[in-house]
This record gives structure tokens, C-alpha cells and sequence, in this order.
């Protein structure tokens, strides 16, 4: 069994920045690609980056690209999202998947076994 701790959530001004941390955990468990979604009041979940086993290999949704940035600690199985630029529609429930079968990264969420207890990031306008 696996366990996924998020971290880092909070309110931000538009325009400013936030990192968002995932700790992944767990016996005899490797975390391959992971990934973050995130769900705003009234919507869907969305993928909004991942990331692949190697971390040479990242995927964006178009609504974040060249704003966030998303890269991986092996050493400590962690990942980390740097939200830059940050808007008000960026306001949701932020919540970290790892996958223990799909190395590459994917937008898919059914790739992703594991899933966090979701965090708040909230941005003012």
C-alpha cells in the first residue's frame, strides 16, 4: 500500500507563486509516473501536469504551460509543482497521483493507482 502526502497548498495573489510537494510512501512500493490534478468548485477533475518515472519526460496542460513547472526528487520520492504566474481561475483542490504500472508521463487518470487527499490553493484576484 502506498500513501500520498501533499503539501505546500494556501492563498496566493494572482501573479504570484506558490510549490505545491507530494511525498509518496509505502512497502515495497515505487512510485513510476506521478502526476498532479486539480478540481475546482463546479467542475471536473483535470490533469494539470506529470511527470514521467525518469523524469525526463513532463506533460502540461495547455492552461498552465510555460507557468508551472513540475519536477521530481528521486531521492525522496517526492515531486514538486512550482506555480508562477498564478490566476484566479488556478484556484481549486490540487491532488497528487502516482501510477505503479505507466512510466511515461499521461494526462489520464486512469493510469494512476494511488491519489492523495487533495489540497487547497486558493487564488485572489
Amino acid at each position: 500500500q502506498a500513501q500520498l502526502v501533499e503539501s505546500g497548498g494556501g492563498l496566493v495573489q494572482a501573479g504570484g507563486s506558490l510549490r505545491l510537494s507530494c511525498a509518496a510512501s509505502g512497502r515495497s512500493f515505487t512510485p513510476l509516473a506521478m502526476a498532479w490534478f486539480r478540481q475546482a468548485p463546479g467542475k471536473e477533475r483535470e490533469p494539470v501536469a506529470s511527470i514521467s518515472w525518469h523524469g525526463s519526460n513532463t506533460y502540461y496542460a495547455d492552461s498552465v504551460k510555460g507557468r508551472f513547472t513540475l519536477s521530481r526528487d528521486f531521492d525522496k520520492n517526492m515531486v514538486h509543482l512550482q506555480m508562477n504566474s498564478a490566476k484566479p481561475d488556478d484556484t481549486a483542490i490540487y491532488t497528487c497521483a502516482t501510477s505503479i504500472t505507466n512510466v511515461n508521463a499521461s494526462p489520464n487518470s486512469r493510469d494512476y493507482t494511488y491519489w492523495g487527499q487533495g489540497i487547497q490553493v486558493t487564488v485572489s484576484s
